[in-house]
């Protein structure tokens, strides 16, 4: 995988908070630890902070805020992706951040600027970290495509195994709102399926370590809560075509339960 010079600079930088928070939580929190990494970013990869006023919730992972020059601004939650409105959890899922600030000052650390131009950010309020807060309630998933923040995945993982927020629904109701996105383009509000066949011509062929896979069948099992073991997962999706066990396309089924989320 090859990564731009900015990527590169944002996992730096993302590293360096990690470690920064830690040392400097007893005596200015991670917040200011944030703060300071912005500032000695440099160039174009420098974030920006400032402190407003948040005056609407638009959804789960979107918000309105007005700064302290009485200017608007649009900020999506970055590296967190929210039930959809018309989505299974969508409008909970506005409540729960709603609930985290609303008429709330906060703090907003930009990270990015999306193609529609709003702010992308790590939003803090009362001392918390509101993106993971929103991940942790199971209220947003992990956002794989935008991730820095590894700590959100186990924070997902732990969510699920707790059948907390999003997580109570049936397997059914549980889609990706990246998935669920995929659906609505469709025109039918369904997930769109890929044939089996089509999948295993883009894989590799299966090695002498992927035989144990010879015990499953195609049962109709869709999400990674569903699968047995890592073998059964990679049978899903190398047999059944079961695309959504690989929700960033690298090729590895259910990174969390395959232990290759790290990698």
């Amino acid at each position: 995988m090859q990564f731009t010079t900015n990527t590169l600079k944002r996992l730096t930088r993302a590293l360096t908070a990690v470690v920064l928070c830690a040392w400097l939580s007893a005596v200015a929190g991670c917040e200011q630890a944030t703060t300071f990494i912005a500032q000695v970013g440099g160039g174009e990869a420098r974030a920006t902070s400032f402190r407003a006023r948040v005056v609407g919730v638009i959804d789960g992972d979107t918000l309105t805020v007005l700064d302290e020059q009485n200017q608007q601004h649009t900020i999506r939650l970055a590296e967190i992706d929210a039930p959809e409105r018309g989505q299974p959890w969508g409008d909970r899922s506005k409540q729960a951040l709603s609930a985290l600030v609303s008429e709330k000052t906060v703090s907003v650390q930009q990270t990015d600027t999306d193609r529609y131009g709003r702010t992308v950010a790590r939003v803090f309020s009362d001392g918390r970290d509101i993106n993971q807060t929103m991940v942790g309630e199971g209220a947003a998933w992990a956002y794989r495509q935008y991730l820095a923040d590894q700590t959100l995945i186990a924070r997902e993982a732990r969510a699920r195994r707790a059948r907390v927020g999003l997580w109570s629904m049936s397997d059914a109701q549980t889609v990706a709102p990246w998935e669920w996105r995929k659906g609505v383009r469709v025109g039918d509000g369904d997930l769109p399926r890929i044939p089996g066949s089509a999948v295993q011509s883009l894989l590799p062929p299966r090695s002498s370590s992927d035989r144990s896979g010879d015990r499953f069948s195609c049962s109709g099992k869709r999400y990674c809560r569903q699968m047995s073991s890592c073998a059964e997962a990679h049978f899903y999706l190398r047999q059944c075509g079961v695309a959504s066990l690989d929700g960033n396309s690298d090729g590895q089924p259910c990174e969390v339960l395959c232990g290759t989320t790290f990698r």
